[in-house]
């Protein structure tokens, strides 16, 4: 029997060990994928997909005019005399008398010459307007995921040179440490040995206090409130299409832009609404009708009743109201024109100096490969001179410190070309629609120190 308990007690241990690792799995994420989590999970996207739903209905409202209007009416009503019909401000109408009646009313526009038509055309390209918010913000979110994502391999990256710099500068220790109880070298050495050791440990502490927070960073622009741990794949966006026609992006960034599209049509619908107000000071014509059955009345009335008529309505003085509106919708459509332009302007501008950072960061890149090739060799040669002891550790420790900031500049300008050609993207309008085909970065060059 305590075999038998005990066979079940490592069962159960086993169990509960491997329900621990299923559950501490650190879930595998390509960009494409945080691209799909994004837009599935992120609450901005959700609340912009609310307001375009919430749009279409306005459009609703608005052709509903042309449809027939019907009501139904019940009245009941008593009075004691027929003296009521000449008291003032009460229930004096000469209809005033016992009845009870019940009816259906009902209305049907004819023509209002173009009032109700341009407000329904107003309505439906402010829904446009705002489905294309809606992609201004998928837009945005899926910038901010590439940043974070990005950010997040470039801390990741960085925290590989702070754990490899650690190491070489532990094993250098070790190495003068040695000598010096050896009396081959002085104790000198190893205090500025043990420094370098405490300075690549700073440097590493701070490398694991980035990439928290750029996990951190990552969880929220995917749309999660609580931290993520991921396992980020290497990839790259698509590259943009002849990135030297400076034009040319702008003019895709005019057509695509979803910022642009938007107050296109906010202009548009500016306009529409101005002439639905000059068309209120037209006539309205309608066709009414309505009948009805009445079981309580006067003994001299019928018992049932219908009538229909062409009604005709024209606003002959309003103190100047119809007027003004007119006029403070042609205003608002005259300032949407212009937002429109400040748009064109302000994007034009953006996508130039997206050009210009994406080939500064392109440069920097090459740069500091450059960098890192001869503060490699300049290591080497201060290593292999302290070894045979034609120099101090203070060569050796300086040739160090260049290495270790080469490695960061050139870790820091890879990811950087990265996050500018997303920008790029971004700013033409094609970050959503790209494709993002899987893309290994190039292998940094040169020794970890």
């Amino acid at each position: 029997m305590k075999c038998f308990f005990a066979t079940l007690l490592i069962l159960a241990t086993w169990a509960g060990i491997a329900v621990a690792d299923e559950t501490n799995v650190i879930q595998t994420l390509t960009l494409a994928e945080a691209h799909a989590l994004a837009l599935r999970n992120h609450p901005q996207i959700a609340a912009a997909n609310y307001r375009a739903l919430a749009a279409e209905q306005v459009v609703r409202e608005a052709r509903s005019g042309f449809f027939p209007q019907a009501n139904l009416y019940g009245t009941a009503a008593g009075a004691d005399s027929q003296n009521t019909r000449i008291l003032a401000g009460g229930l004096n109408n000469p209809s005033v008398m016992d009845r009870a009646a019940a009816g259906l009313g009902a209305s049907q526009l004819i023509t209002d010459f173009g009032h109700t038509a341009n407000l329904a055309a107003s309505s439906r390209y402010s829904a446009q307007a705002e489905h294309q918010n809606a992609a201004a913000t998928r837009e945005q979110v899926l910038l901010d995921v590439d940043a974070n994502y990005f950010g997040a391999l470039q801390a990741r990256a960085m925290l590989h040179v702070a754990q490899q710099t650690l190491d070489t500068r532990q094993m250098l220790l070790d190495q003068v440490s040695v000598l010096a109880s050896n009396k081959l070298k002085s104790e000198l050495d190893v205090s500025f040995a043990q420094v370098a050791l405490e300075e690549g440990r700073l440097l590493l502490q701070k490398a694991q206090n980035d990439q928290d927070a750029a996990l951190a960073s990552l969880s929220t622009a995917l749309g999660y409130r609580e931290f993520r741990s991921f396992q980020l794949v290497e990839t790259s966006p698509p590259a943009v299409a002849d990135t030297n026609d400076v034009p040319g992006l702008i003019g895709i960034a005019l057509r695509n832009r979803p910022e642009l599209l938007s107050l296109r049509n906010e202009h548009e619908a500016a306009l529409r609404f101005a002439w639905s107000q000059r068309d209120a000071r037209l006539p309205v014509v309608a066709a009414v009708g309505t009948v009805g059955d009445s079981p309580v009345h006067d003994d001299r009335l019928p018992d049932h009743y219908a009538a229909g008529a062409i009604q005709l309505s024209l606003p002959l003085f309003s103190g100047g109201l119809y007027l003004a509106r007119q006029h403070e919708a042609e205003l608002r459509a005259e300032a949407a024109d212009e937002l429109l332009r400040t748009a064109e302007d302000n994007i034009a501008r953006d996508v130039r100096i997206a050009w210009l950072n994406l080939n500064d960061a392109q440069e920097r890149v090459r740069t500091t490969a450059q960098l890192l090739r001869h503060a490699t060799e300049a290591f080497d040669l201060a290593q292999a001179r302290y070894q045979v002891g034609s120099s101090s550790i203070v060569e050796l420790s300086q040739a160090q410190l260049e290495l270790t900031s080469a490695q960061i500049a050139n870790t820091n300008a890879r990811y950087d070309v990265l996050i500018q050609q997303a920008n790029l993207n971004y700013q033409i309008g094609g970050l959503s629609e790209a494709t993002r085909p899987s893309a290994n970065l190039p292998r940094q060059s040169g020794k970890e120190n």
